[in-house]
């Protein structure tokens, strides 16, 4: 038996009972599965790194003012699928402040997660043209949009962006967008998995573009406010959140309340629609919907068909937390900057180790440390280091799984490992240099 820091005989064996053909391969629900398999019978704790879920606590004025509503009885009573009427304003004013955008409160719609604001805007955006395919994901991306967009029935297009940064974004999106054949881009920013970021020219490339061939950009904001090499918490003052809206009005944008707000657990974001597109008059709808124009449909149809509006209650949440960042009561990131911190240190532990950052650069600049960094080692695939890693009580996922042309590299995030967990992440990492000399 090999000796590693997690019982070889029982990892091989719970692989083998999962019927995953290969750990690097799984979806990260999978993976979360088979380390908690393993847990339960070892009772070693892994360095869980392959679930991006909040590691601190929800932001308390959110809590107090959904238990206050909740004894109120608004669990009795449907909520307006469009937004309660004093949550609307204060999206509306979260957008001006700390993204320094107007838009109109009708297109302030509060989603269950980003996540389902990103279904019903793919479910209705791609849509609007009938002679028009589907979306194209500026890669690596959330495996999950591309698992709606399958579920949907619709088409995708992808290319991993990071050989395409600066202007030379400008030739290669084109070349996708010139077909006609794209209703849609999708991407986060900061980026899910590999958390570069998009820099002032590129957004503007993909703004003017979108402009120019009719696209609807939809900018995942989930990690918003999170690349900690500015300072964006100050409302109403520069540095804002970047975002496409500056340069288009063909926009959507998601931002959730799990990462900021710590509140991943009430399902609870927000999707704002430009007024542009909110008003735009699509006939092709009429395949779907009772009416042609883009928010009526959405609204009226996507939404209202998935899940009839949002958890009344969570809405208060949601008004409450807005309300605190847009008067400055609470700074919008303070409390999430130990994310950067933590990820500067884990990922010195892994370069220490014979480790290389896979996504190392914002063009000529550094990538920040913050909820999620990138990772290899010399002479594995990220399938082939994923499966090594598990014995060593390590968990990620695969870039493979993310759209990523980087097949050696893996996903690692820092949200759920603590401190306390530090000396043994240095510890397996050690163990795994020493076993896999370079």
């Amino acid at each position: 038996m090999k000796n590693t820091p997690v019982d070889y005989e029982v990892v091989s064996r719970k692989i083998r009972e999962s019927g995953l053909k290969s750990v690097g391969k799984a979806t990260i629900r999978e993976i979360k599965k088979l380390v908690d398999l393993i847990e339960a019978e070892t009772g070693d704790k892994f360095i869980r790194m392959e679930m991006g879920v909040p590691g601190l606590p929800p932001t308390q004025i959110g809590v107090e003012a959904e238990i206050e509503a909740l004894k109120k009885g608004v669990a009795a009573i449907y909520p307006d699928i469009y937004g309660i009427p004093q949550l609307k304003p204060e999206i509306a004013r979260f957008v001006k402040l700390f993204l320094d955008i107007d838009v109109n409160t009708e297109g302030c719609l509060p989603t269950v997660g980003s996540m389902q604001g990103g279904f019903a805007a793919f479910m209705t955006i791609n849509r609007m043209n009938a002679n028009r395919e589907g979306t194209l994901f500026l890669d690596p991306g959330f495996p999950v949009h591309k698992m709606q967009i399958k579920i949907l029935g619709q088409d995708y297009m992808s290319f991993d962006v990071y050989n395409y940064r600066g202007d030379k974004l400008r030739e290669k999106l084109e070349s996708f967008l010139k077909t006609e054949k794209v209703s849609s881009i999708l991407y986060s920013n900061p980026n899910n998995p590999s958390w570069i970021c998009f820099t002032k020219t590129e957004l503007q490339i993909i703004g003017e573009l979108a402009t120019k061939y009719n696209v609807v950009v939809i900018e995942d904001l989930a990690y918003f406010g999170m690349d900690f090499r500015k300072d964006y918490s100050i409302p109403g003052q520069p540095p804002y959140q970047p975002t496409v809206a500056k340069y288009t009005d063909n926009w959507v944008l998601l931002i959730s309340s799990s990462k900021v707000f710590s509140y991943a657990g009430q399902r609870i974001g927000m999707m704002v629609i430009s007024d542009k597109i909110f008003n735009t008059k699509a006939p092709d709808l009429l395949r779907y919907y009772s009416s042609p124009y883009v928010g009526y449909a959405l609204v009226f149809g996507s939404i209202y068909a998935l899940s009839s509006g949002t958890s009344h209650s969570a809405q208060y949440a949601l008004t409450a937390m807005l309300k605190a960042v847009n008067d400055g009561t609470i700074n919008l990131t303070q409390p999430v900057k130990e994310y950067g911190k933590k990820a500067r240190i884990m990922k010195k532990m892994f370069t220490d180790n014979g480790f290389s950052i896979v996504y190392d650069k914002d063009e000529d600049d550094l990538i920040a440390d913050g909820f999620y960094f990138t990772f290899s080692y010399p002479g594995f695939t990220g399938e082939e280091l994923l499966n090594e890693m598990v014995y060593y009580g390590i968990s990620a996922i695969s870039l493979a799984i993310t759209g990523s042309e980087r097949l050696e590299g893996i996903r690692a995030c820092v949200s759920l490992v603590t401190r306390e967990q530090f000396s043994d992440l240095e510890y397996r990492l050690k163990k795994f240099h020493e076993d896999h000399p370079l």
